[in-house]
């Protein structure tokens, strides 16, 4: 019995990660429609996504801090509720200013949950299968991206930008009652997923370094595929969603495979994640000319980034310094930094030197990041974590006994 509400809190906890990506990167698709309902300019809109992930960036740890006493199930439950009000809002908006407003509650809603889910999930489970979890958790954001985002924007292209939202509000209020009536009622401070597992700030502080890197390499590589593959791999128009359709599906690949081996060597996984981020993006720098090839390696590169942020999610609630929520929210952060500057970066490269150079730079800031990530091997471990403690007394000649 318990275990089987185990795995249906599980589920609602992913369905929460799907629903907040979609809702996110909504606008995205529905650029067009939005500005001529609203009478603004398409850059307007576009302004909806940016104020999101700056409201992401810049509240995530402050608000995590302030909520810190507050039990998962009913802090988890309060933030539903505050999504299913702020996207029932935006349908109801007649102002761009009204929507705008919507938004930021929703963005902070979203710095909150992304700060809570992954430890909240963990503690559902042995931490054996905390891997396996976190890839549970993180497959709603990726499998947003592949199907929620296409599927909203099919939809408000046929019946309006509006009915998007009001389908992403109406899951919303299933997922609320899922996660309010199956997760089990625990303190912030309590279980094996409150605090990290063998706690390093020089290995945290590495990790979010990483976070920083490997997500702007991705995302400036990213923003601009479309053009990518029109101007450079030759694909028409019309063919761009089967790629990027291609794409979500290797990441959703990539979250499955991450998953059952991330318990077992996570800073080796992240390693090979960025790794073979950075080479598929070097790959497309030299082949992308080439159709088939072209495509092969956008999708081997999000396969690549879908595992990475599972990498990610992973290595917080072992190396978390203090509470693993606040390293949670920390990371998060990092990551829409990350976002933010490849975005940025991939628009002051593209009009002087071509689509190919976002490409290639994304590549080069992944191989930064992995040459950092490969850096944790000569971090001594912490003195007060069983490696370190090991090394201390055998120093001092104190014999010690083999754990399991």
């Amino acid at each position: 019995m318990r275990h089987g509400r185990a795995v249906g809190a599980l589920i609602g906890l992913s369905g929460g990660t799907f629903l907040y990506t979609t809702a996110e990167a909504l606008p995205i698709g529905l650029l067009v429609p939005m500005a001529m309902d609203l009478a603004v300019s398409p850059s307007q809109v576009g302004m909806l996504v940016t104020a999101y992930g700056a409201v992401v960036m810049i509240a995530s740890v402050p608000l995590t801090a302030l909520v810190r006493r507050v039990p998962r199930r009913r802090l988890l439950s309060a933030l539903l509720v505050g999504f299913v009000v702020s996207n029932a809002i935006t349908v109801l908006a007649s102002t761009f200013t009204l929507l705008l407003a919507a938004r930021m509650v929703t963005a902070t809603t979203h710095a909150l949950f992304w700060a809570v889910v992954v430890p909240a999930a963990a503690e559902l489970f042995r931490p054996a299968l905390r891997g396996r979890v976190v890839a549970v958790v993180f497959a709603g954001g990726t499998v947003a991206l592949a199907l929620g985002v296409p599927a909203g924007t099919w939809l408000g292209e046929r019946a309006g930008w509006r009915a998007s939202f009001l389908a992403v509000a109406g899951l919303g209020a299933v997922v609320l009652v899922v996660v309010a009536t199956l997760l089990f009622s625990t303190g912030p401070e309590e279980g094996h997923a409150a605090r990290g597992a063998t706690p390093d700030i020089r290995r945290f502080g590495l990790l979010v370094a990483v976070a920083v890197l490997a997500t702007a390499g991705a995302i400036v590589a990213y923003t601009y595929v479309a053009l990518f593959v029109t101007e450079v791999s030759g694909f028409s128009v019309s063919s761009v969603g089967a790629v990027l359709l291609a794409r979500g599906i290797a990441s959703v690949l990539g979250i499955l495979a991450i998953g059952a081996v991330l318990d077992r060597g996570p800073w080796l996984a992240l390693v090979a994640t960025v790794a073979l981020q950075s080479a598929a993006l070097l790959g497309l720098y030299t082949f992308g000319h080439r159709p088939a090839v072209s495509v092969g390696l956008i999708a081997l590169a999000g396969l690549a980034f879908a595992a990475f942020t599972a990498a990610l999610g992973g290595l917080v609630l072992q190396v978390a310094p203090g509470r693993s929520d606040l390293a949670a929210a920390t990371v998060s952060a990092a990551v829409n930094v990350g976002i933010t500057a490849g975005a940025f970066v991939g628009g002051l490269t593209l009009p002087s030197h071509g689509v190919r150079s976002t490409v290639l730079i994304g590549a080069l800031v992944g191989v930064v990041a992995l040459v950092l990530a490969l850096g944790e091997r000569f971090i001594p471990p912490a003195t007060g974590s069983p490696e370190g403690q090991h090394r201390v007394e055998s120093v001092k000649g104190t014999p010690v006994k083999a754990t399991a």
